[in-house]
């Protein structure tokens, strides 16, 4: 691997496509990822040379595409990741574009936060009485989310009004 090299959000996003595609069926070919991400062949080529140089897979021209020890460590954590963010924005209701959102949000989150959000969602499941009181002190509190806030970066994410 090269050395300091860090993970860009579309490095995560092809590096947690592929932990999908080869933990479902054993290997992953470029149309493979292509089709799942819905992106050109040629940037998928682009994609899996820097993740071969950087150490997360290993691909050979012509040959399928399989993960490094170091590929699959990230590549669970990174699906783990936005399974959790998921589940844990929906145990609080029908909030918009939870997708979007979960999208925006796992690219800037630190592994120390996410163990936060996946401890609190554990607590939520275990103890659902304090999930209906949370819920219900949830509705009493006003939300600042004024007509204004539309022009915050945050709805870019496809939200409408």
């Amino acid at each position: 691997m090269v050395e300091g090299k860090i993970l860009t959000e579309s490095m995560e996003d092809y590096l947690e496509m592929f932990y999908r595609l080869f933990t479902k069926q054993g290997y992953v070919r470029p149309v493979d990822l292509s089709d799942a991400i819905g992106v050109l062949p040629s940037s998928v080529t682009k994609m899996i040379q820097k993740l071969n140089e950087a150490g997360f897979i290993t691909y050979e021209k012509y040959r399928h595409i399989s993960l490094t020890p170091l590929g699959l460590e990230y590549g669970k954590f990174l699906v783990w990741r936005d399974e959790t963010l998921k589940e844990f924005l929906h145990l609080f209701g029908d909030l918009e574009g939870v997708e979007e959102q979960v999208e925006g949000i796992e690219h800037y989150i630190i592994p120390q936060t996410m163990y936060i959000f996946s401890n609190l969602l554990a607590f939520f499941k275990a103890h659902p009485d304090e999930l209906q009181a949370f819920l219900s002190f949830k509705k009493e509190q006003p939300c600042a989310c004024g007509k204004g806030l539309h022009l915050l970066r945050a709805w870019l994410f496809r939200h409408t009004e």
